[in-house]
């Protein structure tokens, strides 16, 4: 009953006239401002002996922080009752996968060539790339569910319990950040930090919702 209730609640906020309506495109923009430097760097050969590898970095760290600044819609109502970032939930989700997805391809075509064989090799021998994989093929069904349609279709409970997927995504993403980096871990270990304190903040929340005893209503 909560969970239906907390959704719905999202679902008339969203639906809401836009107190800002500035502040999507702002966001999109701003999030696509990393992909045109990293298109600029490239064009003018500045991206290094590595060129591949430092492109995968950058994509797969602007994955990472959209996940986690859509992560942080909740927390953020929870603990200081602010929900303007719940109306660029789904768009963060979005922006998160286009960088996801753009990861996945410059691995997989330019990486390794876009040979099928070498590419499973990679991701089942790997265990980096796995995680990696994993977390990206675990924000497809999210991506393809954002639509307001399918969550009709879906019904609010069953479709917030699919996209509860995002914190496993999540884990996996700051999995594959810490896996990927052999020498300083201290950016990756940032970003996992981050992460619990978001699930810390999300399941303190949840907890005493689950164990608080049914209250009787007095008598009249």
């Amino acid at each position: 009953m909560t969970s239906v209730t907390t959704a719905d609640q999202s679902q008339r906020s969203a639906a809401r006239p836009e107190r800002y309506p500035w502040l999507k495109p702002g966001v999109v923009i701003g999030s696509l401002v990393p992909l045109g430097f990293l298109v600029w760097d490239a064009a003018y050969g500045r991206l290094g002996a590595d060129p591949v590898a430092i492109a995968l970095n950058r994509l797969g760290l602007c994955a990472l922080i959209l996940l986690l600044a859509c992560l942080t819609a909740t927390p953020l109502r929870l603990r200081f009752g602010q929900t303007w970032l719940l109306r660029l939930r789904r768009l963060l989700g979005l922006l998160a996968f286009f960088y996801a997805s753009l990861h996945v391809l410059l691995y997989a075509v330019v990486d390794q060539g876009a040979a099928l064989g070498a590419i499973v090799a990679d991701v089942t021998q790997r265990k980096f790339i796995t995680a990696g994989f994993l977390a990206w093929f675990t924000l497809v069904p999210l991506a393809a569910t954002s639509t307001s349609r399918a969550r009709r279709w879906l019904g609010p409970l069953r479709w917030q319990r699919l996209h509860r997927l995002v914190y496993l995504a999540a884990l996996l993403a700051a999995v594959h950040f810490i896996w990927r980096v052999k020498r300083d871990l201290t950016q990756p270990l940032v970003y996992a930090t981050l992460l619990g304190l978001l699930l810390l903040v999300r399941l303190r929340r949840a907890r005493p919702a689950r164990r608080a005893p049914a209250r009787s209503q007095p008598a009249p």
